[in-house]
C-alpha cells in the first residue's frame, strides 16, 4: 500500500513533458516560478508608485516655486509691498494674494476655475493651483491646496507689509501644502502626510523645501512647532 501511494504522490507532482521537450517541469518547479513571477510584478509595481509620487512631488514644488516668482513679480511692481491676504474663504474678488498673484503672471485667476465650488469635477494635476499628491476636493465653497501663511501680514485680511521689512525671508513660510480648504491659515493647517511623510513649504525669498513632518509637527502632543528649526511662522520672532 506504502509503495502505491509514493507511487501516486510522484504522478502528481511531476508534469508530463510537452511534446518535442526533452523534460518536464514538477509542480514544486512551476510553483516557484510562479511565486517569483509574482514578487517581479510587486517590485515592479512598487518602483512605478515611487516613480509616479516622485512626480507628482516635483510638480509641487514647480507650483510652489512659480507662486514665489509670481510673489517677486508682485513686490517689484508694488513698491515692496506684499500682497493682501484676502479673505480666507476665498471670497475676497479684488485684493488678495489669490487675485493678484495671478495677475502677475498673467493666468486665469481663483474665481476663473470651476473646481473651486464643484467637488465632481476633475481637478487638472498641471494646474498652478493644484498639487497633484492631494485627493482633497471643494467643500461646496471654495478649495485651495495651497494655504498663505497668516502670520506673515499679520492678522486681518486688510493688512499689508513690506516684504524689506521681514528679517528673514529665506526661513519665512509663505505658502504650503494645505491639509484643509482655507486660502489663508496658519500652522493648524499644514499637512502632514503628503510627498512622504511631509510636505512642501514656499519660502518668502523664493526656495522651496520639503521637511519631515516631526521637524514642523509634535506627534506626541499632536500640535504644531511653532519655531521648527531653519523656519518661521512669525517673521517678527526671530527679530
Amino acid at each position: 500500500m506504502a509503495v502505491k501511494c509514493s507511487k501516486n504522490l510522484h504522478a502528481l507532482t511531476t508534469l508530463k513533458p510537452c511534446a518535442g521537450h526533452p523534460s518536464g517541469w514538477t509542480l514544486i518547479e512551476a510553483c516557484l516560478s510562479l511565486a517569483m513571477a509574482s514578487v517581479m510584478v510587486s517590485l515592479s509595481l512598487a518602483g512605478l508608485q515611487r516613480v509616479q509620487n516622485q512626480a507628482r512631488s516635483v510638480m509641487c514644488r514647480s507650483h510652489l516655486g512659480q507662486w514665489g516668482q509670481a510673489t517677486a513679480l508682485y513686490c517689484l511692481d508694488n513698491q515692496d509691498w506684499l500682497p493682501l491676504d484676502g479673505a480666507p474663504n476665498g471670497r475676497s474678488l479684488r485684493q488678495a494674494w489669490y487675485v493678484n498673484l495671478p495677475l502677475s503672471l498673467g493666468i486665469q485667476g481663483y474665481h476663473e476655475q470651476a473646481w473651486r465650488t464643484n467637488r465632481a469635477l476633475s481637478l487638472p494635476t498641471s494646474s498652478i493651483w493644484i498639487c497633484p499628491s492631494n485627493p482633497r476636493r471643494s467643500n461646496g465653497i471654495n478649495l485651495f491646496h495651497y494655504t498663505l501663511n497668516r502670520h506673515v501680514n499679520g492678522s486681518g485680511s486688510g493688512n499689508q507689509v513690506k516684504i524689506t521689512t521681514i528679517p528673514n525671508p529665506d526661513q519665512t513660510i509663505w505658502l504650503y501644502d494645505n491639509a484643509r480648504e482655507a486660502a489663508v491659515a496658519g500652522w493648524n493647517h499644514v499637512h502632514t502626510n503628503l510627498h512622504g511623510l511631509g510636505a512642501h513649504f514656499g519660502q518668502l525669498g523664493g526656495s522651496v523645501i520639503h521637511p519631515h513632518a516631526k521637524d514642523y509637527w509634535d506627534f506626541e502632543l499632536d500640535r504644531p512647532r511653532i519655531m521648527p528649526r531653519g523656519m518661521d511662522w512669525i517673521p517678527s520672532l526671530r527679530e
